[in-house]
């Protein structure tokens, strides 16, 4: 499979610190306006100095690799996440740091899927985007891309660590901010704030400096060795409970032929109705061998299964606390741990716990 590539030199120093490897997916980020068509089109990154001049004021080497077919992120597959994890692993060696441009809708489901993908990651794989394209004035394309760029090379220069990477995990940044990539989530689409994480800190505040808010970094491990898991079981979905919902509709979820787990979308703290016919569908779907897997409608909080009476009764038949999780980072670890194991025990012991800081614990 080819790959377009560019590479871009600082004139100095003469040594550049380290190297960065930009993957291009598609979105928002890389449109352009042609007049002649009057509609965006994809932007050609062998331009990218005449849209993001500033990338020459920066002491590091980047490369830029556009994807054979870019998509939108409304089009984003397990198949792709396979790709950039793959891309990774290729240029694990050559490179120090990694970011990724990437369509905002979906950007916290890939963000979370790669944190569970690359085991071992001791470097940093920063994803960002834009809410307007870069061939428009008002865009907020280039200080997202020059700030990524910038914390993906960032290093450590106290003398204890000095040269390692401050951010060695998979983080989305956005308008300022600098989030765990597994506990982001989009939640405005018309603002420049488009993503939030309401159960974790930001790892980092870019202002007139950046500010990395270490504690809650995952720290640097220098015995670790990237292992990638490209088996993703994608017979999942996910069930969101409203008032009024009917046994037909639940039943038609859970009786999905090959279906092999379901994210509950509970209330509050994991609450769910008590309606017999509503538990015994749950329970049979439990004896069958599907892993339900329970978290909150609500953006911040955590699930804890038998606070109340509405949700003891899920505890009891089998269903597993996604404790602070967000959606996005429970169905794709539920893809991933299920394309891991066979085995439910190791399944639910999987899911129960943290794998890459997606819980607190």
């Amino acid at each position: 499979m080819e790959y377009k590539t560019v590479h871009i030199n600082p004139v100095r120093p003469k040594q550049p610190r380290s190297s960065v490897l930009v993957i291009y997916t598609g979105g928002t980020f890389g449109m352009v306006y042609d007049p002649k068509a009057s509609q965006l089109i994809p932007f050609n990154f062998e331009q990218v100095l005449e849209r993001v001049p500033e990338l020459n004021r920066l002491d590091f080497e980047i490369t830029i690799l556009t994807l054979p077919e870019i998509i939108d992120s409304s089009n984003m597959k397990p198949a792709v996440w396979v790709e950039l994890a793959q891309l990774i692993e290729r240029y694990y060696n050559e490179y120090d740091s990694f970011v990724i441009l990437h369509g905002t809708d979906t950007m916290a489901y890939t963000a979370s899927a790669l944190s569970f993908m690359l085991t071992g990651l001791t470097k940093p794989v920063i994803l960002t985007g834009a809410q307007l394209p870069i061939g428009v004035a008002r865009t907020d394309a280039r200080e997202n891309f020059i700030t990524a760029l910038e914390i993906a090379a960032d290093v450590d220069t106290s003398s204890q660590q000095e040269g390692r990477p401050i951010v060695p995990e998979v983080c989305v940044y956005f308008n300022s901010f600098l989030l765990r990539g597994n506990r982001a989530t989009k939640h405005e689409s018309v603002q420049f704030n488009a993503f939030t994480s309401e159960n974790y800190p930001p790892l980092a505040t870019a202002g007139v400096s950046i500010d990395y808010n270490r504690p809650y970094i995952r720290p640097y491990q220098a015995d670790l060795s990237l292992r990638v898991q490209t088996a993703i079981d994608s017979n999942v979905t996910i069930l969101k409970l409203f008032p009024g919902i009917t046994q037909p509709v639940v039943e038609s979820i859970l009786t999905i032929p090959n279906l092999r787990g379901v994210v509950l979308e509970t209330f509050g703290a994991g609450n769910a109705p008590t309606d017999s016919w509503f538990l015994n569908t749950l329970e049979k779907a439990i004896d069958k061998g599907i892993v339900l897997f329970n978290v909150s409608q609500c953006n911040g909080g955590r699930v804890t299964q038998g606070r109340y009476q509405t949700s003891k009764r899920l505890e009891q038949i089998g269903v597993i606390s996604g404790a602070d999780s967000t959606t996005e980072a429970a169905i794709t670890k539920l893809m991933v741990v299920l394309g891991r194991e066979a085995d439910p025990i190791q399944v639910r012991n999987l899911l129960s716990k943290s794998i890459s800081g997606e819980i607190s614990e």
